[in-house]
């Protein structure tokens, strides 16, 4: 009988993921929490995913001032990286591309969470953490869960063995960045101090 012993055995389809944290996230922070904690006083928000909590309106980060103007462009740069990396890996030429980004602010007291979705019409997702509020050590109630976006694989392949949500506990200066079609959410948070996070999204031109 012919041996397996030398068949390749390997896994398709991975999605790509980059994590960071950022240097200058200490005094980032300090002004970045000011700012979205003052305008979310005055301004009452949308309602999106989240379920409870403030949800800013969508844009550039305009009332975070200079800090959120810094916090653009550490978003460009994930961006940027991002997408070098993934092309190195396919070992393709990256033809010219710009690049639309939004962002938004969120602040989620103890019981508030966000419910599961994707970003569709965006190519890159992201976050970033300001304040993990005053998570327990270990505790999921404050982690993004990434889930599986290859539903089929979920459901019908070796449901037993079907893949985990990736979970990415808050650390203040932590950015992470998914591509969009990523179903993803957050469990209630049961800090004492609110949890401050910046979203975005991040659309090629021409798109897709």
């Amino acid at each position: 009988m012919r041996t397996l012993r030398e068949a390749c055995f390997g896994q398709l389809f991975a999605s790509p993921v980059l994590e960071h944290v950022w240097a200058d996230a200490a005094a980032l922070n300090v002004a970045l929490r000011e700012r979205i904690l003052a305008h979310a006083r005055h301004d009452p928000g949308t309602q999106q995913t989240n379920i409870g909590g403030w949800h800013s309106a969508v844009g550039r980060l305009d009332f975070c001032g200079e800090a959120g103007m810094r916090l653009i462009e550490h978003m460009g740069a994930m961006t940027e990286e991002a997408t070098r990396r993934l092309y190195a890996v396919h070992g393709g030429g990256r033809g010219s591309v710009s690049w639309a980004l939004s962002a938004w602010a969120n602040v989620s007291w103890k019981g508030h969470s966000n419910g599961v979705h994707t970003h569709p019409g965006a190519t890159w997702s992201g976050v970033y953490y300001v304040d993990d509020g005053d998570c327990a050590p270990g505790a999921d109630d404050t982690a993004i869960h990434l889930l599986d976006p290859n539903a089929a694989r979920s459901n019908v392949f070796f449901p037993e063995l079907s893949c985990q949500p990736v979970r990415f506990r808050p650390q203040p200066g932590l950015m992470i960045l998914f591509p969009s079609y990523v179903p993803h959410h957050v469990p209630p948070h049961t800090g004492d101090r609110p949890r401050i996070s910046i979203a975005f999204n991040v659309r090629k031109e021409p798109f897709p």
